[in-house]
């Protein structure tokens, strides 16, 4: 697949999932790289949908940039359906904070202990509606080195909600380069068949 057909595919994507245009992937928006999540081999592709036992551990990532020696990354997994759809009070819940990658095939290179550690979604079978789970691949400026965890916010279950990524985002200078995202799923959850009408 070529980077301009993907890259066309993640905007339509992201365009019909309403999460562009939004406070952190705006209206124009162009990717730079592929961002490629899999977990446990089965990959994250533009709205699939993953199963709870399915995303427990942290998964693999993988992206390529042409860059400055040293340039370094931030990856945020973001929930913005938290704690439903159809009511999301405690939008953006922060699953996962990770600074300092560098580019790398196979996988990124971390350079630095999580500044939020992974937490698996949480998506359970008795709710109706899947939620919305989206990685975002931010380039940091030279200062971001200097944050820290307690700049994040707690990691306790209840510190996660509502995080202000987009108010955290100005405020550090992280500008967006990759984007991919999924449906979470409850275990039990039964993908619909769709039909393919000759």
């Amino acid at each position: 697949m070529s980077s301009a057909f993907h890259f066309s595919e993640l905007l339509s994507s992201l365009l019909e999932a309403k999460l562009q245009p939004g406070p952190l992937v705006p209206e124009g928006w162009k990717p730079l790289t592929e961002l490629k999540i899999s977990y446990g081999g089965k990959d994250v592709r533009l709205g699939n949908y993953l199963k709870t036992r399915e995303t427990s551990e942290k998964p693999v990532v993988e992206f390529t940039l042409a860059g400055d020696e040293g340039d370094t990354y931030t990856l945020m997994l973001l929930d913005p359906d938290a704690p439903t759809p159809e009511d999301p009070k405690f939008a953006f819940w922060r699953h996962w904070v990770l600074a300092g990658l560098q580019s790398a095939p196979s996988p990124a290179k971390e350079t630095k202990p999580a500044l939020t550690a992974y937490l698996g979604p949480g998506a359970k079978d008795h709710v109706a509606t899947p939620h919305r789970y989206i990685f975002l691949l931010f380039k940091e400026p030279a200062a971001f080195a200097k944050v820290e965890n307690k700049d994040v916010g707690g990691e306790e279950f209840v510190d996660r909600r509502s995080f202000k990524a987009d108010a955290f985002v100005e405020e550090h200078g992280l500008v967006l380069v990759g984007a991919n995202w999924f449906m979470g799923v409850g275990d039990e959850f039964v993908e619909p068949i769709k039909l393919e009408i000759e």
